[in-house]
């Protein structure tokens, strides 16, 4: 068996992994790690990571402070109580939003709210005005809407523009009643992350001992999982916190 690593840079953030691959493998591009489960519930958890951490990339390798995030309400006057009603809501706005800002990026989702039990929709969008959002939202309220964060703080570290802790949020709103897809996104203005061909490991890292972050990246977390997986986390060292201005007496 022989041990690999691979580098993906999703905006702000830089992942490494490192995993085994088998001996007789010659063509690096084609590596994956392939753990094996006991059960199928291990089975089922390890594809949801999976799930997890790629749409945590995509957030994060779209959006940024000039982003907007959106939290989206329904009136009595327009109120729906199946996510098959909602869907048809979430898609005409979709579609509207897309014809007036074709270049937009996009990633909408749906829920129930814990206490009201009433559906609304969330959204994360780059290029479209706050007053497009507003006027095409014809279905209620817009109850929330700013920009991402310059400074995302986990811990009390400072990470910059990693987003992950917004993207899991978004990730786990998604419940069995809403079915289909976990979210609605501008599939062809999203860009993917910058996966890197995997390369031979000349190291033994740990938990401890993770790779040298890319320049100008600064270590934030590390990871292992039960099966020899080992995840590293860098983050692109924010800039300074502007401070506010004294004012004059």
């Amino acid at each position: 068996m022989q041990r690999v690593k691979r580098r993906i840079f999703s905006g702000a953030v830089c992942e490494q992994v490192v995993f085994t691959v088998p001996d007789r493998l010659k063509n690096l591009d084609k590596a994956e790690p392939r753990p094996r489960f006991k059960t199928e519930e291990e089975r089922a958890a390890h594809k949801l990571g999976i799930s997890r951490r790629k749409h945590a990339r995509i957030v994060n390798n779209n959006f940024g402070p000039t982003s907007l995030y959106s939290t989206l309400t329904m009136d009595d006057d327009h109120e729906v109580h199946t996510f098959r009603e909602a869907r048809r809501v979430r898609d005409n706005f979709y579609n509207r939003l897309m014809y007036h800002a074709p270049g937009a990026k996009i990633m909408l989702y749906m829920g129930r709210g814990k206490n009201t039990h009433r559906i609304h929709f969330h959204m994360i969008s780059e290029g479209v005005p706050e007053d497009l959002i507003r006027k095409q939202w014809t279905s209620g309220s817009v109850l929330r809407i700013e920009n991402l964060r310059e400074h995302n703080y986990y811990n009390g570290v400072d990470r910059g523009r990693d987003y992950t802790g917004l993207a899991n949020y978004l990730f786990n709103h998604w419940t069995p009643e809403v079915g289909g897809h976990r979210w609605k996104g501008s599939r062809k203005t999203l860009k993917k992350p910058d996966y890197e061909e995997p390369t031979t490991v000349k190291r033994n890292y740990t938990e401890d001992k993770p790779p040298r972050p890319p320049k100008g990246y600064i270590f934030v977390e590390a990871t292992a999982t039960k099966y020899g997986y080992l995840y590293y986390k860098y983050v692109l060292k924010p800039p300074p916190r502007k401070r506010p201005k004294k004012r004059r007496e």
